[in-house]
């Protein structure tokens, strides 16, 4: 039998405060960035752990605009800036931005998978002026981070959960991280639409 053909749909979360679940693996990025007086952020953490979701929290509370193709319009309005992922942009524009909000007293949140030590920099000039930066950390999913995560994805995906043992059967076999999670949620989604089946654990197995 022909397997049935799947729609990929793209699903937009609701990016606000409320929506953020904080426990002791981001606490202090989101204490120090969100609460607390912090002029130059470099939030930094594992793929798929939040830094888009809690600098779009910072973005709406300082009416910050986010860098994308539109560097002549940020050196023009004065406002706050958010650069979501060092990696996306060129070096030396990031340089410029950043002058550019000393120069003006702005605030600047920039996000990357990566401490800045571990980051292989091409302008060089770039570093020194992010060494000043404040440096917020969303460390490795724990236990409680893990089963928040996987619940949140399984109800946006609307699958019925009908037993505990199936969280439990995951997370006993997922590659623990933020990414693993998403990832074998991503393929549960794909694989029970193609068979017409809902959440078991003889289906997950066709999985892990």
């Amino acid at each position: 039998m022909s397997k049935q053909k799947i729609i990929s749909y793209t699903f937009t979360d609701n990016m606000n405060e409320i929506n953020f679940f904080v426990n002791k693996t981001n606490f202090h990025a989101f204490n120090r960035l969100i609460n607390q007086e912090s002029t130059f952020s470099f939030l930094y953490g594992p793929k798929k752990s939040g830094k888009s979701f809690l600098s779009n929290i910072w973005k709406n509370k300082y009416n910050a605009i986010k860098l994308s193709n539109n560097f002549e319009e940020l050196i023009k309005k004065k406002d706050n800036i958010l650069i979501d992922d060092l990696y996306f942009f060129d070096q030396e524009i990031i340089f410029h931005l950043v002058n550019y909000c000393i120069l003006n007293k702005l605030r600047i949140l920039i996000t990357s998978p990566y401490k800045i030590n571990d980051i292989n920099f091409k302008f060089n000039d770039l570093p020194s002026r992010l060494k000043t930066f404040s440096f917020l950390e969303i460390n490795k999913p724990d236990d409680e981070m893990l089963l928040t995560i996987l619940t949140k994805l399984l109800v946006d995906k609307q699958f019925i959960v009908n037993s505990n043992d199936i969280f439990e059967y995951i997370l006993r076999r997922v590659d623990r991280s933020y990414k693993g999670i998403y990832d074998i949620v991503d393929k549960l989604d794909i694989l029970s639409l193609e068979k017409k089946r809902q959440l078991t654990i003889p289906l997950i197995k066709e999985i892990l």
